[in-house]
């Protein structure tokens, strides 16, 4: 729905829904979402949302990517 919705509108979009691990946060933001938002991960562990920032980061540098920014949408890009 993030990918729909984004290519649907031009407003910022914010991802939702099932975000446990740095990859599904990776999912969103290349689907088109500009922010997540962690819900319900955060009853299970309270510190969820900074695990997620750390291995959003260790992400990011094991993949050369240099700005979290640069994959919101990303997807449409290397679709076309």
């Amino acid at each position: 729905m993030v990918y729909e919705t984004a290519r649907a509108v031009n407003i910022p979009i914010i991802g939702m829904g099932g975000i446990t691990t740095p990859e599904d946060v990776v999912e969103y933001l290349l689907a088109g979402a500009t922010a997540v938002e962690v819900g319900t991960a955060s009853y299970a562990d309270p510190r969820a949302v900074e695990r997620l920032a750390r291995g959003l980061e260790s992400w990011c540098r094991g993949h050369g990517v240099e700005r979290v920014a640069s994959l919101t949408g990303a997807l449409e890009i290397a679709r076309d």
